[in-house]
């Protein structure tokens, strides 16, 4: 039998779509860190509440309790860093120092988009980071989209066992595809895809929005194909709106990203509105949280975990000493408003009831 020769023309294709891939992935990360591509006007919504100070907490501070269990396993702090970057050197630098803290700290932590390893597996160590981290809730990640462009159980499995991770995130980003100028955007029966893929992965699926909100609605019917938890990924932070037009040669596209660079739904909103159809599924607060104190409010609003990226994505750029630093500041920052509400635990701030919305 012949063997099988790929078409020059395939080969040209592949190489050319692994090429953009890449060239994407270094242009996401020049923008982040030089251009400012922060929500101009809506905030992340945790602005519209305070916390009532207690003047005698009747606690000793270093007795407080920043521990808390997700998906199972148990973290040191409500943190999570969140899926950022991978498949340049320059990724790869910033993903082993962000491991390295997590693994120190014991927090959680996710990766980039791993389409570019699938397309090019040379790239599969600039994500690799378990050797650096054996013990921490770490978690893969794919754009959902991507299961209605001939990917599915196979190439899922691959990114998590490249990874070895706890959990696979499948991130939803609608708006982004529709402003990348090679966007991806037939979301079409991808919940019924989203469902199969849950029933057979061995491992949970978190369903994560990328800065524009994740509906009640839209977590209920997530859940139901089978999701294990949810990350908002609220509008409030870094806009991908922005960063997509920002690198866009299009005319069009580059006014699409300036249209829409304050589209979505609030974190803070999307927290509370998820939290008032279910109580019980595992909730990821991330969209434009920069401190410990927009931790402790997304906690006290119902989340599990608080997810944040840019702040992580600058201190890495410079140092892993400065992840080290940033890390021992949002935990003290988390510290001191359990101390000044009298919350000993994350549990007794959940269930206070200090944090009340600001009116007027």
């Amino acid at each position: 039998m012949s063997p099988q020769i790929t078409p020059r023309s395939e080969i040209s294709n592949s190489a050319n779509t692994n090429a953009q891939t890449q060239t994407r992935k270094a242009d996401h990360l020049r923008i982040c860190l030089d251009e400012d591509v922060q929500f101009r006007q809506q905030t992340n919504g945790l602005d519209r509440y305070r916390f009532t100070h207690c003047c005698l907490p009747e606690l000793n501070r270093d007795d407080i309790d920043l521990t808390t269990s997700f998906l199972g396993k148990k973290l040191q702090a409500p943190l999570l860093i969140s899926s950022m970057t991978g498949g340049t050197a320059q990724a790869k630098m910033i993903n082993q120092r962000l491991a390295i803290a997590a693994q120190q700290f014991n927090i959680a932590m996710g990766v980039g988009s791993q389409r570019v390893a699938v397309e090019n597996p040379q790239v599969a160590d600039t994500f690799a980071v378990r050797s650096l981290a054996p013990d921490i809730l770490l978690f893969a990640n794919l754009g959902a989209v991507q299961l209605n462009y001939d990917y599915g159980l196979e190439q899922c499995q691959r990114v998590v066992d490249l990874l070895e991770a706890n959990a696979l995130i499948l991130h939803l980003n609608p708006l982004q595809e529709c402003i990348q100028t090679e966007g991806d955007t037939n979301f079409r029966g991808l919940l019924d895809k989203i469902k199969t893929l849950c029933t057979k992965l061995p491992i949970p699926v978190i369903a994560k929005e990328v800065g524009n909100g994740i509906s009640a609605t839209m977590a209920t019917r997530l859940l139901e194909a089978g999701v294990a938890a949810i990350d908002v990924a609220g509008a409030g932070g870094t806009s991908w709106a922005k960063i997509e037009g920002e690198r866009a040669a299009d005319p069009c596209q580059r006014r699409l990203g300036e249209t829409f660079a304050d589209w979505g739904l609030p974190t803070a909103e999307c927290i509370t509105r998820i939290r008032m159809i279910n109580s019980n599924v595992p909730l990821i607060a991330s969209g434009g949280l920069r401190n410990g104190l927009e931790v402790a409010k997304a906690i006290a609003l119902g989340a599990d975990l608080a997810g944040l990226a840019w702040p992580f994505l600058q201190a890495a750029a410079e140092s892993e000493q400065a992840v080290y630093r940033l890390v021992e500041i949002l935990k003290a920052e988390i510290s001191t408003v359990l101390f000044c509400t009298g919350n000993p635990t994350l549990t007794e701030l959940k269930q206070s009831g200090v944090l009340e919305q600001i009116r007027g």
